[in-house]
């Protein structure tokens, strides 16, 4: 039971962690953060034997489990975020992997109804998956980002002064979530503030630079999770034919955009059951970007999942087009108490929480997201540039590919298919 106000002993000292490097000017970048703060007491409960047993046999199995569960969690926050009031006529972007990177480190100091929330709200199976096999699964996906030279993603966690968590909650994030871990002085607002900001400005390059806009003085553990990853086009754009063009938002309204544009052979595919062009861009990496442009966005949306990503990657086909996509910069903001409060993740924010694996008396005040997606003509190499750059010089007419209305946009590893960031872009001006 908590008697005093904190709940809270002398600071354990800060635990270090090697995982850091730096990227270039990102494509995209994702920033998820959850404040924990001080609440009501609860008793301590274990995970159960059904969550928290030893992880055994069939390791590829688990892993399988754990990243299908995560590819499904991705369409099912994207349907939760497009039905939101505060989504309607706005673009949508965030990244899924850093979503579930975060609340699953956030999970491993969850107890009893609170931790199965969790669970059964990412899509994990607890008849199937105890939290080390979770734990291990999110080790490995961590580690296997850290050998591209592309992408950078991690977590870390800001402890105030006074405060001791569970050892084994820090040990835990420190060895499977990529975490690096600091104290502050939450009293501080401003100065705390600010030293996160500045964490979070360093590991994406500057793209966001202020995530947190104030603090709760109560607040004693910051917990957040950062993606960021730079993509350069396996045929670049050519900036000399990019040209001033309109972009029709919805039947009344037009807004004028950079328009890039090509001819080239690229892959597509004509989803004819959800009346939906696919347009395939791989980058000189293992990632693509899908332009998804729908005859009826509420259609796509309405039916889109992991097997469509699947099919679209595995069945384009490659033929001339003209291509013409918007060149946008946009930056996304969220707060997801009331999204993942629907998605079923309610008692973590209020006084049934129960997180006494990293210590007594706490509850999640706050789940913000901050995404920025920028879009050019840059990021190839020099021998795609020329290819690009002839055969725009054809007389033969091609059929055209516009991207001058509403699209959504997917950026996904090929194999196996991991996916990083979903999105959907009403105004590129906004």
């Amino acid at each position: 039971m908590c008697n005093n106000t904190y709940c809270v002993s002398r600071t354990n000292s800060t635990f270090d962690f090697l995982f850091q490097f730096m990227m270039q000017v990102p494509l995209a970048l994702w920033i998820l953060s959850a404040v924990v703060c001080v609440g009501r007491s609860h008793h301590h409960i274990g995970h159960g034997e059904e969550a928290q047993g030893p992880a055994g046999d069939g390791s590829d199995n688990k892993m399988s489990l754990v990243t299908s569960a995560n590819k499904e969690f991705a369409f099912r926050l994207y349907t939760k975020l497009a039905d939101h009031a505060s989504s309607k006529g706005k673009n949508i972007f965030f990244s899924p992997v850093s979503i579930s990177t975060a609340l699953a480190a956030l999970m491993v100091g969850a107890r009893g109804e609170t931790h199965q929330q969790l669970l059964r709200g990412m899509g994990f199976s607890s008849s199937q998956l105890a939290q080390t096999d979770v734990d291990q699964a999110f080790r490995t996906l961590l580690a296997n980002k850290a050998s591209h030279e592309d992408l950078s993603q991690g977590t870390a966690v800001f402890m105030n002064n006074s405060f001791k968590a569970n050892p084994e909650f820090l040990d835990v994030l420190k060895q499977s979530y990529s975490a690096e871990g600091f104290n502050v002085d939450f009293a501080n607002t401003t100065e705390s503030a600010d030293t996160i900001n500045q964490y979070v400005s360093g590991k994406t390059n500057g793209k966001i630079d202020k995530l947190v806009k104030s603090l709760d003085p109560r607040t004693v553990m910051y917990l957040l999770s950062y993606i960021y990853y730079k993509g350069k086009w396996e045929t670049p754009f050519n900036p000399r034919y990019t040209f001033e063009g309109r972009f029709r938002v919805d039947k009344s309204n037009e807004v004028q955009v950079q328009m890039m544009n090509m001819q080239d052979d690229v892959n597509t595919y004509d989803d004819q059951a959800i009346n939906t062009k696919v347009l395939h861009l791989p980058f000189n990496n293992s990632y693509s970007m899908l332009l998804l442009l729908p005859d009826d966005m509420a259609v796509l949306e309405r039916n889109i999942s992991p097997a469509h990503v699947t099919k679209w990657l595995k069945w384009t086909k490659s033929e001339t087009y003209k291509i013409f996509v918007p060149k946008f910069s946009i930056k996304t903001s969220y707060e997801l108490n009331d999204v993942l409060t629907g998605m079923g993740m309610a008692d973590m924010f209020g006084d049934r929480a129960n997180l006494s694996g990293i210590a007594d008396c706490l509850f999640v005040s706050k789940v913000v997201h901050q995404a920025t997606l920028d879009v050019d003509e840059a990021g190839a190499t020099a021998a795609a540039a020329t290819g690009i750059e002839m055969t725009l010089y054809s007389y033969i007419e091609y059929p055209e590919l516009w991207f001058n209305r509403p699209f959504m946009v997917i950026i996904t590893e090929r194999v196996p298919e991991n996916i990083l960031f979903i999105g959907k872009i009403v105004n590129p001006n906004l």
